[in-house]
Parts: structure tokens; sequence; C-alpha cells
């Protein structure tokens, strides 16, 4: 019997291709830059506003992975997606404008993989052929919406994360060999720890990303030993330790270079982003570029996906909740389906 919340995907959907779109900051300061396919000079991305840029991203992720993968927009079935601004207009407008039968999510920050997941199991139940999925944030836009405006010139505390700009788009089709597979996700639950600090993203999602991860493992009958890299999504430098500490003192072997944080490492640990990167774009950019293509150079042959979100908004802030969160996990695999 499978456990509660766990997907195991038999006919092992693949990724035939990933694209990302990214913004200046991230062009200057990433150290992944030289892998990501879309760089603009300005956060306007050639638009008039903040909102509009961030739709951009989004279309130019899904016109680029859709060229990867040597397709056109007609061969498409579904998009799925979501991003962080209120009722995810970007990805609306961008849903729009690809005409495309459109499920848009919101799992915030754990978007990416929560679309991987629903078009996983599109894909696994033969009605699609094509599904793209992905997430997408722009800095500007979400710190009007859940901070400051950038022009208050707020200061924030050295545990704060920046959000990137960025959206990155897979094409999953049904399998095919030589690609990465989706072999099983793992449905986050909603974990609260009772913190309430907007700034200190990573240790509210720290026990959330913890929970999928323990419940994965005793699902799929793994140990982290069994992973070549198991890299969550955006838990920063603060998060990421708390998680380590948590994965430690339950017995799990922590040692090596198989943990990794996309938020941790987005800006190369530059100080100046204080504890990391965050954002529905953070861990999509990574996944659908250096993760994506490590795995289809040979270095990783199974990689665990675990992107994490808080499921805040301005109006639970400012009534005084505390922070859900949520982590999603996808574990891909080369090579160990049949061809189909």
């Amino acid at each position: 019997m499978v456990a509660r919340g766990v997907i195991r995907f038999a006919g092992r959907p693949i990724i035939r291709a990933a694209a990302v779109a990214a913004g200046p900051a991230e062009k200057k300061n990433s150290p992944f830059s030289n892998q990501f396919d879309r760089l603009h000079d300005s956060e306007l991305c050639g638009q008039k506003t903040n909102e509009q840029a961030h739709r951009q991203l989004i279309e130019d992720a899904c016109d680029l992975v859709l060229n990867k993968a040597e397709k056109t927009m007609s061969d498409a079935d579904y998009l799925v997606c979501g991003d962080l601004v209120n009722q995810m207009t970007p990805s609306n407008f961008a849903a729009a404008s690809t005409g495309l039968p459109y499920v848009g999510l919101f799992s915030a920050c754990a978007t990416s993989t929560s679309a991987l997941a629903n078009a996983a199991l599109l894909t696994e139940a033969g009605g699609a052929s094509l599904v793209l999925a992905g997430a997408a944030s722009h800095h500007n836009a979400i710190e009007r919406q859940f901070r400051y405006p950038i022009e208050y010139g707020f200061k924030k505390p050295q545990n704060a994360q920046w959000t990137v700009t960025a959206a990155g788009i897979a094409a999953v089709t049904p399998h095919e060999k030589g690609y990465p597979e989706i072999a099983q996700a793992t449905v986050g639950r909603v974990v609260d720890y009772g913190l309430t600090d907007p700034l200190n993203m990573g240790a509210a999602m720290a026990p959330a990303a913890f929970d999928t991860f323990r419940r994965h493992l005793e699902a799929a009958g793994t140990a982290p030993e069994d992973y070549d890299v198991i890299i969550t999504g955006d838990l920063g430098a603060i998060g990421t330790q708390l998680f380590l500490q948590m994965a430690s003192e339950a017995g799990y072997n922590v040692e090596g270079e198989r943990w990794r944080d996309a938020g941790k490492e987005f800006y190369g640990g530059d100080s100046a982003f204080f504890s990391g990167a965050s954002g529905a774009g953070c861990s999509a950019a990574i996944f659908f570029s250096d993760v994506y293509n490590r795995m289809m150079e040979g270095e990783y042959s199974r990689a665990l996906l675990m992107a994490t979100g808080a499921l805040l908004s301005p109006l639970s802030f400012q009534q005084g909740e505390s922070i859900p969160c949520t982590c999603h996990a996808i574990e891909l695999t080369m090579g160990e389906g049949e061809e189909r």
C-alpha cells in the first residue's frame, strides 16, 4: 500500500527539456547564470511594470523550453504553473498569451515541484503528451506585495532572503529513454512551526522540509546515501542548518556533498543577499538548469527535489497569524524505467 500523499509513477514521465529566464541581478550575481537560457538587462524585461515583467519571464521560459524540446505551442496540452502575486496574475496573463489549457497552482515557493507532480499526473493518466510546468517570481513585484516597495529603503536583517527574478519551466512528456524520469512525488503536509516573522522564511520552512523528507524516504524505502543529490528549494543558510540538524537528530547521515539548497547557493553565498535567495523562481531556476543539466550529463542518476513554501499572505501577517509552510518532493531517476 502506498503511503498517504505519495504518488508513484509506473509510466515514468520524463522532463524532455527545461529552460530558465532571469533578471539582471541574477545575471550579475548568480554563479548559475551561465546555465540560464535568457538573461534580461533590466528588471522590467522590456515591459512597463514589474508585474508585466513577471509575466514576460514566464512567457520567455515557455518559448525557450518548447524550442529546446523541438516543439511549438500548438504541440502542448497544458500549462501548469504559478507565482506569488495576488491571484497569480502574472501566470494568468502568461496563460492567456499561450492559449493553453491552464492549471494555476499556488504552493508559494514550493510551486516548482507541485507543478511537476501535477504535470506527471496528467501525463500518467494519458491526458497529455506535453505539459509545460514550472514557477516564477520577480523581486520588485513580490517585495512590494509581501514587505515594502523597494523605494521605501527598508533595511532587512541578515536572516532575510532575497526574492529571485526568474522563471523556470519544464516540458513533461511520456517516457522516453535518455531523460530524467519522474519516479515518485510526495505531496507535502502543512506544518506550522509557530513563527511569525515574515523575514525569517528559512526557519519557518525547515520543519515542513524535514517532514516531507522523512515521509518520502520511508515510503520509498531509501536512505540519503541512495541519492546523488538531495536539494531543498529556498531554505537559505539558516533554514538549511535547521533542516540538517533535524535530519541528523532523527538519525539520518547528513555528511557529504549530496546536501544542497537552491536558496543558499543561488547568489553564491554573497552576504549582500542576506541568508540567500527565495521566491517561486528560486528552486525552479536551479532545478531546471543545474540539476537537470547534471542529470543529462550523467553526474546525477538519482535526485530528490524538495521545494519549500511559506503559505502566508499579507493579510494573515497583518492579523498576527503564524506562518504555515509546506514542501513537495519529486524524485528523479535516470535510466531505471523501460521504454514505453
